[in-house]
């Protein structure tokens, strides 16, 4: 087997990117879709100050994400063909991470603010909390914890746009 060249690996990182980028997209694009609808629901004038307050967290923060997880295609469009590739890579990387932050903090308040519809405000607390946690144990803490898992078997780094050659 040949060892890709510093150029077919930035390539390949860009595609890999794009691939998590098309999962991330679809799921946030139809939760900000459903957070633009609720509030022409019937029994959205219902809810409490607190409510709406959490219902604008909730629909900025799916604004954000969508923003920053669709953003690479048009720093692509900007860069088309400049061989600009390894800032693309970063700059996409940078967008994808930030894009899920904002999508836990949408997804978390949408939580919160349907449970504290439907629920007492303790419990709503409480779920939403328990649904941060386990948000934050798959996107966050496996995935840490697993960067050094079986680094001895296969060479992981390359895949890491943040240890590629130029930084």
């Amino acid at each position: 087997m040949s060892k890709e060249s510093e150029k077919q690996r930035w390539q390949r990182n860009f595609a890999d990117l794009l691939q998590e980028l098309r999962v991330a997209q679809t799921g946030v694009q139809i939760l900000f879709a459903f957070l633009l609808t609720l509030p022409f629901s019937a029994g959205f004038d219902r809810t409490s100050g607190f409510q709406k307050d959490v219902y604008i967290v909730a629909l900025l923060s799916a604004a954000a994400a969508t923003a920053m997880i669709i953003s690479p295609v048009a720093f692509h469009r900007a860069l088309f063909r400049q061989g600009r590739k390894p800032e693309l890579v970063r700059f996409a990387h940078r967008m994808a991470s930030g894009g899920l932050v904002f999508m836990l903090i949408s997804m978390v308040s949408a939580v919160l603010l349907i449970t504290d519809f439907v629920l007492d405000r303790g419990i709503a607390f409480l779920l939403s909390g328990i649904t941060a946690l386990w948000f934050l144990t798959f996107w966050m803490f496996l995935p840490f914890a697993r960067r050094n898992w079986g680094e001895d078997d296969i060479d992981d780094d390359d895949d890491d746009p943040r240890t590629l050659p130029g930084d």
